[in-house]
Order: structure tokens, then C-alpha cells, then sequence
């Protein structure tokens, strides 16, 4: 996966550019997000961070064709433990990024692609754009969306998405507060932008304290929550339908689980 970053006056932007896979998150491109976030903090003239995808697609979520080479690993235990603390790291890290962090959606934001945006402070999207967390269709725990719509949106909303299995349309994603606004596809990088410029104007110390309030002290519990989570998705991968589910998805077929 290719990460690409972009500054342009206050804001810095980094782009999931592998649209051949729907922008899905393999090891690679989770390090590579990292560092780019890493970078953008350290620059001083960038006041707010856009993440957005290249094509059609927001994130797919984690690159299962990846995961899917694994599974007659005798290290693959090792493997799913090590991907889901990896990707919970990358969460993490943007909960305590001091800068807002805004994702621009346009398009589907799927199971760890939807945990990816709501880890960010603020949500844009295009009316193209759907929301959904339906990775226990493939047997795997939804270990790190349950707990952040838990934190933004509470336990019911979390339910209606994991368990429910919802497929929220963008506006019916703004309607219960998930998204903060709904645009034109070519308007939701500019939209975030312009975001960032207004929030520029004031104090960035008030800012920054400001998330440091809400993500490390209204949501002191989040933290050990999502690492509880990290766990439970790593479990679930050792499992029998979890393998099947992902087989399934890298040869393109329906999965056929275990009665």
C-alpha cells in the first residue's frame, strides 16, 4: 500500500492510495500511515491533519488477502496478534495526535476502515459514502469499531452497527452524529480544509488541550478498551470460521462456515 502526503497551507493530508485493493490497511500501510502522522505532527506550520483515499473508497479495512497468506503459517498466531496491535497502535496514536485529525470519506468506510475514521476527531463525507462494521459476516471480532462507536455514539448505535450489521448511507450516518457533514465528492477534501483553517484561527494550546480533554480524559477508558479489543479480534481470527471467512474473501466466494 502507498501512502501519499500532501501540505497545503495549514493542513496536512495524507492519502490511502491503493484503490486496486479499496484502500485496504496491510502491515506495510499501517506503518506508513503511522510515520506520515508522526511527520505531520513535527511540522509547525500544519495546524489540522486530513486522512482521505485515493479512488472510489475511503479504507476497505485490513488487507485480508495479506492475512489470508498466513493461515497455514505455523506462525500465525504470531502474525493476526501482531496486525491487530499494530493497527491499535495506529489508533491510538491518533486519539493523542495534539493536532484535530479530520477523515474525508468518499466512499465505503468498512470494519477497520470505519474504526480508522471514527479514531479521528471529526467526520466529512461525500453522499456516496457508507458506513458499516459487519466484519463478524467473515467471523472476526468488530475489536476496535465496537468500542469507538461506543465512545462517540454510545452502546446502542454500536450494537445497531456490529451486531445489527447496518449499512449506513452518509446521511443516515449525520443523522445519528456520526457525520458532521455530508458534501459533493469533489468537495469533501476542500470542506475539510476549510475546517482546519477555522479552527487554525484560534490558540492551537487551547486546541490541543481541547482534544487532550475529550480523548484522554472524557474517554479515559477508551485506551484499555481498544487493547481488550486488539485481544478479542486477534482470538477471533484463531478460529475456525474466522479462517474460512477470510479464504472465502481471497477466492472471491461466499463463505461456507461449520454448521
Amino acid at each position: 500500500m502507498m501512502i501519499d502526503v500532501k501540505v497545503h497551507g495549514s493542513t496536512g493530508t495524507v492519502v490511502l492510495s491503493n484503490p486496486s485493493r479499496r484502500n485496504a490497511l496491510s502491515s506495510e500501510g499501517i506503518e506508513q500511515l503511522s510515520q506520515a502522522l508522526d511527520d505531520l505532527r513535527q511540522e509547525r506550520k500544519v495546524r489540522g491533519i486530513v486522512i482521505t483515499g485515493a479512488g472510489s473508497n475511503f479504507c476497505s479495512g485490513l488487507d485480508l488477502r495479506q492475512l489470508a497468506e498466513s493461515l497455514d503459517s505455523p506462525q500465525a498466531i504470531e502474525v493476526w496478534h501482531s496486525r491487530a496491535n499494530q493497527f491499535c497502535e495506529l489508533v491510538k496514536q491518533i486519539l493523542v495526535t495534539p493536532k484535530p485529525v479530520i477523515a474525508a470519506v468518499d466512499g465505503p468506510a468498512m470494519g477497520a476502515g470505519l474504526a480508522l475514521a471514527l479514531a479521528c476527531d471529526l467526520i466529512i463525507a461525500s453522499h456516496r459514502s457508507t458506513f458499516e462494521a459487519s466484519s463478524a459476516r467473515r467471523g472476526i471480532v468488530s475489536g476496535f469499531t465496537a468500542p469507538l462507536l461506543n465512545f462517540r455514539l454510545g452502546a446502542s448505535v454500536a450494537a445497531h452497527l456490529t451486531l445489527g450489521m447496518a449499512d449506513l448511507a452518509a446521511t443516515e450516518a449525520k443523522d445519528i452524529g456520526l457525520v458532521q457533514h455530508v458534501v459533493e465528492s469533489e468537495q469533501v477534501w476542500v470542506r475539510a480544509s476549510t475546517w482546519i483553517d477555522e479552527i487554525a484561527a484560534a490558540p492551537h494550546e487551547a486546541v490541543q488541550l481541547s482534544k487532550r480533554v475529550l480523548n484522554e480524559m472524557v474517554g479515559e477508558t477508551l485506551m484499555s478498551q481498544l487493547s481488550s479489543g486488539a485481544a478479542a479480534m486477534a482470538t477471533s481470527l484463531t478460529t475456525e470460521v474466522a479462517a474460512e471467512g477470510i479464504r472465502a474473501f481471497a477466492d472471491g466466494r461466499p463463505p461456507e462456515f461449520p454448521s
